[in-house]
Order: structure tokens, then sequence, then C-alpha cells
């Protein structure tokens, strides 16, 4: 029977998505002490059940070899919304130090984890040559696997790339997925309200329709915000609305008659911007519509209820993730973020099952005598097959 532990699961979506495709808990769950805050959403999920293991002492856990671990190991070393990226980050240590302690101590079939579609790039290629020295060196092969949520059925334009070590000298060409996506509408609106649910609380107190450039599109078109949500084919942001449609130096104009002073210089200077050739900071409240961009940064609690006058609820935002019914965000509004850092739990199953149809011999007639591939599932296609990496160059 098919079994698998997690490395750095963060708040647990890869792990749960496992979990729903074997039906049942890991093994054991290994972290690192600077990840303890992000893991406990997941062990209290678990009732703290599940063994956890932190590895920064010299005494390693005494464990059982399992057939597959899954990993979240920190993107934001390749991340295109951290200021600092750059393949040469500290944060991409993790992924190096994470792959040597599994494929070295814990000897899976599969070792699976998800990083930024950087990874997938240029500016990944470092790290990706340091992961498949790694695998060779104990004889793993090595893959990518760059796709987008949307893709996967989720309401999130959210691009995102996996990588695997595949135990032996051949790697497994994967199969390409491109499933019908759920509106963000519906994802929202098909989440039941329980009064009793502790995540039953907004996650920006609010009211959208009183935001100055919401307000004024509303009254510029005298519509409520239901009226406005139900009149849009996709989802929209006031100020996009307003430099399309209209311009800032009227809804300046506007904002002073009603006592909104700053935000009406605020329009003054992103036309000037503008104007200017330059750029501006397009984040505002954004309306649901068919769907919309990462669940990611601004939009946990600045992205509306598609009818209902009102932000988000934790529960809504944890749902649009795919986490289970019951899960529990802990520490409330003050950890919304941790719900970012997350992978959708549907788009890391469809990479669990294949993981799970390696280990059992299901992906035979799939596999490439070679140790390296890289694939392209918006596209449909194998980017890269490369040669073997030296063995020797690993050991300079």
């Amino acid at each position: 029977m098919t079994n698998y532990a997690s490395i750095v699961p963060l708040i647990g979506g890869e792990t749960i998505a496992m979990q729903n495709v074997l039906g049942k808990r890991p093994e054991y769950i290994l972290s690192y002490k600077e990840f303890e805050a992000n893991d406990k959403h997941l062990l209290e999920y678990y009732k703290n059940e599940v063994p956890y293991h932190l590895l920064n002492g010299d005494k390693l856990p005494d464990i059982k070899s399992v057939d597959i671990v899954n990993t979240v190991c920190p993107c934001a070393g390749l991340s295109s919304l951290s200021p600092t990226s750059n393949s040469e980050s500290t944060t991409n240590d993790w992924m190096r130090t994470s792959a040597e302690y599994i494929l070295g101590s814990v000897s899976p079939k599969v070792f699976w984890g998800e990083n930024a579609p950087r990874l997938a790039s240029k500016m990944g290629e470092p790290i990706v040559k340091d992961l498949r020295k790694i695998g060779q060196k104990h004889g793993y092969t090595f893959s990518i696997f760059k796709t987008k949520s949307l893709l996967h059925g989720l309401s999130q334009v959210r691009d995102r790339t996996f990588y695997f070590f595949w135990k032996g000298d051949k790697v497994p060409q994967l199969e390409y997925i491109n499933r019908k996506y759920e509106k963000i509408e519906d994802a929202i609106c098909d989440v039941k309200r329980n009064p009793d649910d502790p995540m039953n609380v907004l996650t920006n107190d609010a009211v959208p329709s009183q935001n100055p450039y919401y307000a004024y599109v509303l009254e510029k078109l005298n519509k409520t915000h239901r009226q406005f949500a139900s009149s849009i084919d996709k989802t929209t942001n006031p100020l996009e609305w307003i430099y399309k449609n209209d311009s800032f130096v009227k809804a300046s104009d506007w904002m002073r008659q009603k006592g909104f002073d700053k935000d009406a210089d605020k329009c003054i200077r992103k036309h000037d911007k503008l104007q200017s050739g330059g750029n501006i900071m397009w984040h505002n409240i954004e309306v649901p519509k068919d769907h919309i961009g990462a669940f990611v940064g601004h939009r946990p609690t600045q992205l509306t209820h598609p009818w209902e006058d009102r932000f988000l609820t934790i529960r809504e935002c944890l749902s649009l993730m795919k986490m289970p019914d019951d899960f529990i965000l802990q520490g409330g509004r003050k950890n919304l973020n941790h719900i970012c850092q997350n992978v959708p739990v549907t788009t890391a199953q469809d990479m669990a099952k294949q993981a799970v149809a390696f280990v059992e011999g299901r992906l035979d007639n799939q596999l490439w005598q070679q140790d390296y591939m890289s694939q392209d599932n918006r596209r449909e296609c194998i980017i890269s097959e490369n040669s073997s990496v030296q063995l020797d160059e690993f050991m300079v």
C-alpha cells in the first residue's frame, strides 16, 4: 500500500491533496524551526496526531522510509512578487537542503514539490542544475512541470512549477491537464455561511461600495454593487474602470465634492503620472467575475463578494484554495497571508495522482531513458529533455 510523508508542508494544501488521493494521513511531517508557525495550521487540522519532527538539531529523527514525500519549500527566491528574487537568493537553499536530506536519508520512490514559475525559466536554471546534481548523486532523475491553476479547474490564473525526483534512471512523461475551470462567482457563492464557524469572519470590515473609487463608479452608472457585479463580464477594479471609461480628473472633482480630499489629490497624481508616460499602482478592490489572478497579495482583503456588498470571509478565502470545510486558519486574520503561501489542493491533486501512478507502475509505458525532462502544461509540450549532468562536476 503506497504511503507518504511531507517536509515543509506550510499550511498544507499539497499534503491534503496527497491525503485525498491516497485516502489517509501522512506517516509523519518533517520541517525546520523557521516554518513552525506556517505548519501549525496543518498540525492542528490533524489534531496533532501525525508525528512532527524538526530537522534543525544534530540528532535526526528515527523515521521509516516511505514511497512518496511532498514539499512546499518557500518560493520567494524565485517569485515575481518578491522584489529581491534571484537565483542566488538564500531562500532557494531550502529546496537544496530538503532534497539532500530526503533523497539521502529517506530515499522515497518520488520526492516532489512546488515552487514559483521562474524555476522553469532562465532565472531558475542554476537551481535546476543543482537539484539535478543532487538527484543524480542519490540515484534519481529529475523533471519539472510548468502549469497554471486555471487548467486544473481553479478560478485563478496562478502560474506554478512542480518539480519531481524519480528513483531510478528513467523519467516519466506526465499527463497534460486541461480541465474546465469553475467560475469565481460560483466558487465564492457555493460557500455556506455558518454563524458557528470560527472562520465566518470578514477579512476586511469595510464596505466595498463606500470605497471612494468604487462609490464614484457606482454613482456614475447609477447601480448598486449587485447590479454592477451582474453587468460586468470579467473581474473589475474601479481604478481600471475609471481609466478606461472615464477620467481621474472627473473622479477627483467628484471626490472633492464628497469630502474625499486625500483621494481627490491621489486621482490627480495618478492622472499626471499616466499622462507623462509613467505607471501607477493599480491595486484596489476587485469585483469578481469569471476568474481572478493569483489569490495573493491584496486579494484576500480586497476581493468583494460577487453579490453582497462586503468583502470575503476567511472561510471563503480558504475555499478558494480548496482547503477542507473544517480547516481552521490558526490566528485568524493576522495569518491571512498563510492562505496565499499554499498550493491549491485541487491543483496539487493532479500532481499527486501522477506521483502515485509512478510508484504503482502505471507510468511504465511513459518512461524515457534520460535523467531530465521539462514539460509545459500550458502549451502541452516538452520544453527540454537535456542530457545528463556529469557526476564528477558535482563532486568538484
